[in-house]
């Protein structure tokens, strides 16, 4: 060997000739078909996330008066004179919407960012 080091050489992706740039964000703004098909996407998704956990709602409340139905001793017993089934009623009906509603904000505003990330993805390209 001579001792000299090759000189190191940076090697940078560059854009393809003739690739055609993905305009999201203006497709949005325009409200193209693109866009539209986007935003659909997001209240699709929305939609579906809303739809799941109303469901999981509607069967946990259908489930208190089956479970009374199936096992009539639970409706009789009292705690400080209340009938456990108006307890479990009134102490689990509240805290289970609210952890509900709170979940769909959190699950309906990811699905926010992952739609803005879409569309701003073009920022990253030079």
């Amino acid at each position: 060997m001579t001792g000299q080091q090759p000189q190191r050489e940076r090697v940078v992706l560059s854009r393809r000739r003739g690739a055609r740039m993905v305009r999201t964000r203006v497709e949005v703004q325009e409200q193209t078909e693109v866009g539209d098909a986007l935003v659909r996407g997001l209240m699709r998704a929305q939609l579906g996330l809303a739809l799941r956990l109303a469901v999981a709602v509607v069967a946990v409340i259908v489930a208190i008066p089956l479970v009374g139905t199936i096992f009539p001793w639970l409706t009789t017993v009292s705690v400080l004179g209340i009938r456990l089934n108006w307890l479990i009623l009134a102490l689990l009906l509240y805290p289970l919407l609210y952890v509900t509603g709170w979940f769909y904000v959190r699950f309906a505003e990811q699905a926010e960012r992952d739609f803005i990330g879409v569309v701003d993805d073009e920022r990253d390209q030079p």
